[in-house]
């Protein structure tokens, strides 16, 4: 059996859009480059043997403070050039909010519930189009009014 190598091939990522109450979604400022300062969907890299459900709830947790159930799969974005650091394909997840205390992070300057016609102009990579996407699977989850 041939046994894959790391670094081979595209890195793995998450997304999660995290709704905190109907009509309203948690957005994370950066910390780091790539998108310093700029808000973000909670996420970031699967580990190795890790499932991405869990690696989604593990990122959206670490970077919020908040514990979230996913709901549903929105997508994949594998676009080459959508984040400057290589080549990431990211699946995304929208979810509600569980529990937990909203608070920063070593990766996070600022972690805000945002309602979603009042969201902020530019956003990190390309989650305004998978906030998007996630916003029209909140409405056929009810999440959205």
């Amino acid at each position: 059996m041939t046994i894959l190598s790391p670094g081979r091939g595209p890195a793995l990522a998450v997304d999660v859009i995290g709704f905190y109450s109907i009509g309203k979604v948690v957005l994370v400022k950066r910390v780091r480059e790539p998108y310093s300062g700029y808000w973000a969907l909670p996420g970031g890299f699967v580990e190795y043997g890790e499932r991405v459900e869990d690696a989604a709830v593990r990122e959206f947790y670490e970077e919020t403070g908040l514990r979230v159930k996913l709901l549903r799969t929105v997508g994949v974005y594998s676009e080459p050039t959508r984040d400057p650091r290589g080549h990431v394909v990211s699946i995304a997840f929208v979810g509600v909010v569980i529990g937990g205390t909203l608070r920063t992070s070593n990766e996070t300057k600022e972690v805000k519930v945002f309602d979603i016609r009042s969201l902020p102009k530019e956003l990190a990579f390309d989650h305004r189009r998978i906030l998007y996407d996630g916003i029209k699977v909140g409405e056929v989850l009810g999440l959205v009014r």
